[in-house]
C-alpha cells in the first residue's frame, strides 16, 4: 500500500483487525524485517507497518533526514488511516524514531516496546563513525554497507548457523538507496540524549534487547527500564541486535503476552 505522506509516497503494510499496533523498523532495513511479527499479531490486532522515507518501497529523496521527520512521517500515515490511537513498536532506529514521536505525539501513544535500542545520544566517536559511513556509502555503494553492518545486526552465532537470515539482512541492505542510508545515518547522528525523557514516560512500556545485541547490550536496556515508570526489561537469548528475526518465537511471545496484559 501507498499514501502520500508530507510530499512523497510512503509505503505501508495494514493488515488485521483490533488494537492498531505500529511496527518500526530498523536502519538499514524495512518492514519487510517484521513479516514474521505481522503474521503473529494480525490474528488478534491491526498492524501498521510502514517503509521509513529512504528504505524499502517509500520514496527516497535527497536528504538530509531527522528522526523528528521520521516521526513526522507515522503521524501523517496514522492521519490517513484514521486511527487516533496506537501501541507503538520500534527496534534500533525504530526505537529512537519513538523517541521522537513521544516527544511530538504523546496523546496518540498508548503504549511503548523499545526494542534493541537506546535512550543515550551518539558519543562523538559514534558521530564520526556515522560520518564515516555515509561516506562509504557514497563511495562504494550499498554493498560496502551490507559488510559494515551485517556483523553488528547479527549475532556471531547467527551469521554462522542461519544463512538464509544473513542472505535476508544483505539483500535488504543492498537493495536500499544511498539516499536513504546516508540521510538516516545524518538523522541518528544528530539525535539528542533521550534520557532526560525517560521519566516523563506516562503509558506502559515494555524494553526488550538480544542478549548478545553488540550496538545496543542489555546495559542500554536496563537503563531505559530503571528510569520509565513501571517499565519491564525481558532480555531475548540467543538473540543479537535484530532479535525479532534471530529469535521470532521468543521476541512474539514477549511482544504478545506484553499486549495481552494491555487488553
Amino acid at each position: 500500500m501507498i499514501a502520500t505522506i508530507n510530499g512523497i509516497n510512503l509505503a505501508y503494510t495494514d493488515a488485521g483487525h483490533g488494537t492498531p499496533v505500529v511496527l518500526l523498523h530498523a536502519f538499514p532495513q524495512s518492514r519487510a524485517m517484521w513479516d514474521q511479527q505481522v503474521t503473529a499479531l494480525t490474528k488478534r490486532h491491526r498492524v501498521i507497518a510502514p517503509d521509513f522515507r529512504g528504505f524499502g518501497e517509500s520514496d527516497a529523496p535527497e536528504g538530509p533526514y531527522t528522526l523528528d521527520q521520521y516521526a513526522d512521517d507515522v503521524n501523517g500515515l496514522l492521519d490517513h488511516l484514521a486511527v487516533p490511537q496506537a501501541l507503538f513498536v520500534g527496534l534500533s532506529m525504530g526505537g529512537y524514531t519513538l523517541f521522537a514521536f513521544y516527544r511530538r505525539h504523546a496523546a496518540r501513544v498508548n503504549g511503548l516496546v523499545l526494542a534493541d535500542t537506546r535512550a543515550q545520544a551518539d558519543t562523538e566517536e559514534g558521530r564520526a563513525g556515522r560520518m564515516a559511513m555515509a561516506q562509504t556509502a557514497r563511495s562504494k555503494g550499498a554493498g560496502a554497507i551490507a559488510d559494515i553492518m551485517l556483523p553488528k545486526l547479527l549475532s556471531s552465532v547467527a551469521q554462522h548457523t542461519k544463512p538464509n537470515l544473513v542472505r535476508q539482512v544483505r539483500s535488504t541492505i543492498e537493495r536500499t538507496t544511498v539516499s536513504g542510508i546516508t540521510g538516516a545515518l545524518m538523522a541518528m547522528a544528530e539525535r539528542p540524549d533521550s534520557v532526560p525523557l525517560l521519566a516523563q514516560i506516562a503509558c506502559p512500556v515494555l524494553v526488550i534487547t538480544g542478549e548478545l545485541d553488540g550496538p545496543t547490550p542489555p546495559a542500554d536496556g536496563k537503563i531505559m527500564a530503571e528510569r520509565i515508570p513501571g517499565a519491564r526489561l525481558e532480555i531475548i537469548p540467543r538473540a543479537g541486535h535484530l532479535s525479532n528475526l534471530e529469535e521470532p518465537e521468543a521476541f512474539n511471545r514477549t511482544l504478545l503476552d506484553f499486549l495481552d496484559g494491555m487488553s
